[in-house]
This record gives structure tokens, sequence and C-alpha cells, in this order.
């Protein structure tokens, strides 16, 4: 059984820093990571899972998902904006012609994706 509970807080853990690094990154989706981040700590560690609900950073994405609120209007118009900065710098700084389609592609699905989200009223 410890067997068990140990792989939970490994994967966990993973999963929680390829959630963390994806706030900086837009193309790599940061809540599906917190969330399954969050489901392991469940079934792992009573002192994970109270950690990352009481954690200023990654608390929001837990109780909007369970609370079925959404996504702060502020937080989607922060993650389109820094999505196409990056990704214009990205191509700016690769300045390959044929990668300029891909990544405009890229940045119109994770756009479309954020707007596609349940915009929180409330926050």
């Amino acid at each position: 059984m410890k067997t068990k509970k140990f792989f939970f807080l490994i994967l966990g853990t993973a999963f929680l820093s390829t959630g963390a690094i994806g706030i900086f990154i837009p193309v790599l989706p940061t809540t599906p990571f917190i969330l399954a981040a969050f489901f392991c700590f469940t079934k792992s560690s009573k002192k994970a899972e109270k950690w990352i609900l009481k954690n200023r950073y990654f608390r929001s994405y837990i109780e909007n998902y369970k609370n079925k609120k959404g996504v702060p209007l502020e937080i989607k118009i922060k993650s389109i904006l820094f999505l196409w900065i990056s990704l214009l710098f990205s191509m700016f700084l690769l300045n390959q012609k044929n990668l300029y389609i891909i990544l405009i592609l890229v940045g119109i699905a994770v756009t479309a994706h954020i707007l596609v989200l349940k915009t929180n009223k409330t926050n």
C-alpha cells in the first residue's frame, strides 16, 4: 500500500511541476496538470492535499473547478496577451518564416480554447 501512495505522490509532484511551468509557457495547459496533481495528492498524502488547497497560486484552479465557477475574465485577458507576446517574440527570435504558420495556428487554437472556457463573473 505504501508503494501506491508513493507512486501517487511522485506523480502528483510531476503534474504540479508541469502545471507550474505551464503558468509561464502559454502552449502548456496549467489547469489540467494542477487538477491531476490534486487528484494524486488526495490518493497519496493528506499533507500534500492540504498544502495544494492552501497554496495561493494553485488554490484558485482547484476551487474554480470544484465550484464550476470558470476562469476570471482578467486571467483570460492576461493569458491571451501573454500568449501572443510570447509567440511574437518567438517569431522574431527564430526568424524562420515556415515556423510562423505553426506558431500562428497554435496561437489561434490556444486563444480559442481560452475564450471557450466559462468566464467567472464574480472575480
